[in-house]
């Protein structure tokens, strides 16, 4: 069982699991709890343990087949996630993160990723991640950074994976431009309009639908909020973040509302321009800021 560190701020909490891939395994103030725990038996070096959100680096979201094509090579990565054939998320989420920094409301964990043994299979470049938390009574703000270490470039992408409560009558509202349908296999299919019953531009239930889908041209923010409970969240994410992927499992008790750089797929699909993939040359880095703002309603 990995430790849990915990953060303090006024009468607000945040465990943290450096052990166990940077997670967060709780945050709550009073009765509250913003995020939700969740074990998910699909991501494989969790072991089973719930966690309430996780860093995604270096990249976001599903790579079709395990494989992509970068500056001539193809490059192949090991599979991480139970039932597919795709590696997901990156793989900060499966190691043990360094306590770099540590105060009673602040902590900032560090990784370095060499592709030596098992690792080569998880991702073929040598990166640096930083991953920095600081708590305040009424919110929680996240900043994430990848320094390319290696001699070559590399492409990336970064994202947080909060998961929240879905309260009956959770709302959820946000702007974005547009959405890319899936395939079967969860994979971007069509790229079409945010219209419809794809928009989120007015505040709406979330109620049962099975969304599993990114949005492009977030505009930065979105808004969740618990009419039962009496409390709101404003989530933000700085301009790095223009995708944003919902996840709403039918039947759980939890949504997916995850600020990311990279579309899903997005190594296979560069060519796009706003695909969100990052170049990084040797030496240059990357970084995201998330900020999450709670208040009563």
């Amino acid at each position: 069982m990995s430790a849990t560190l915990e953060l303090q701020a006024g009468a607000a909490r945040l465990g943290l699991l450096p052990d166990l891939g940077g997670s967060i395994a709780f945050w709550r103030s009073g009765t509250m709890d913003f995020l939700r725990p969740v074990a998910d038996p699909h991501l494989i070096a969790q072991h089973g343990r719930a966690v309430a959100g996780y860093p995604l680096v270096p990249f976001s979201n599903r790579v079709t087949g395990n494989q992509f094509r970068f500056e001539g090579v193809d490059y192949h990565l090991a599979p991480n996630f139970g039932g597919e054939d795709c590696a997901i998320h990156g793989n900060g989420w499966q190691h043990r993160w360094r306590i770099a920094m540590l105060s009673d409301s602040s902590a900032t964990l560090s990784l370095d990723h060499a592709p030596i043994g098992p690792r080569a299979g998880e991702w073929p470049f040598s990166y640096r991640a930083q991953l920095r938390y600081d708590l305040r009574e009424a919110g929680l703000s996240i900043g994430i950074l990848i320094e390319n270490t290696d001699t070559r470039s590399q492409p990336v992408g970064m994202g947080f994976h909060p998961y929240f409560p879905r309260h009956a009558g959770l709302r959820v509202g946000f702007a974005a431009s547009s959405v890319w349908t899936s395939a079967p296999d969860h994979l971007p299919l069509l790229r079409i309009p945010a219209e419809g019953p794809w928009s989120f531009a007015h505040m709406r239930d979330v109620g049962e639908a099975a969304i599993d889908n990114c949005y492009a041209g977030w505009s930065g923010s979105a808004f969740l909020r618990w009419p039962r409970e009496g409390y709101a969240l404003t989530l933000e994410g700085s301009p790095e973040l223009r995708h944003l992927v919902l996840f709403t499992p039918p039947g759980q008790p939890y949504i997916g509302l995850e600020p990311v750089s990279n579309m899903n797929d997005g190594f296979n699909r560069m060519a796009i321009a706003d695909s969100g993939v990052r170049v990084l040359a040797p030496g240059q880095k990357m970084e995201g800021h998330i900020r999450m703002t709670v208040a009563r309603c």
